[in-house]
């Protein structure tokens, strides 16, 4: 019986934990699927079609991935969690090449999902100014969200001018 307690005990704990952060793992999840998207739609676009731009003035297909990048440790950071040191966040969307753009995307996907698992939960309703707009945590979150679907669509745009088809619609 004493064993059958502990290992109630023990569950019941587990499931609180899980349960704690499921705000977290669900954007965690969807962003993730929407960030494999946009990666393999990158990776349909030849390196040609990287510096394609629909006209004077506008991001290249290789700029609107490395703004999403950008985006990415640019709203991190905002809510205390800094780029890596080996990032140079003035330099970024200077990167050339499609698979040095594609790295550094998957690089600040990779970190974007890993911070998104350490915004407790209490923190959620605090005010951080993103620069842009103040706003709480929790929209913050949801901006990251919301910066790479934005851009995904803008990606999805761009390909279809160039008679790329997204991957996933094939």
């Amino acid at each position: 019986m004493k064993y059958f307690i502990a290992f109630f005990t023990v569950m019941c704990f587990f499931s609180i934990s899980a349960q704690d952060s499921s705000v977290q793992s669900t954007l965690k999840s969807t962003l993730a699927y929407n960030q494999g998207q946009v990666v393999s739609l990158g990776e349909a676009f030849s390196e040609e079609q990287y510096d394609w731009r629909p006209s004077e003035g506008i991001r290249s297909v290789g700029e609107s991935i490395l703004h999403i990048a950008f985006g990415n440790y640019y709203l991190a950071s905002k809510m205390g969690f800094a780029p890596p040191s080996e990032v140079d966040m003035t330099n970024l969307q200077k990167i050339e090449g499609k698979d040095n753009i594609l790295a550094a995307l998957k690089k600040s996907n990779e970190f974007v999902l890993e911070k998104i698992m350490l915004v407790e939960n209490d923190k959620f309703n605090e005010e951080i100014d993103f620069g842009f707009a103040k706003m709480s945590v929790l929209a913050g979150l949801l901006s990251i969200l919301e910066h790479n679907g934005e851009h995904k669509g803008q990606l999805i745009a761009y390909a279809r001018s160039v008679g790329v088809t997204p991957p996933w619609s094939k």
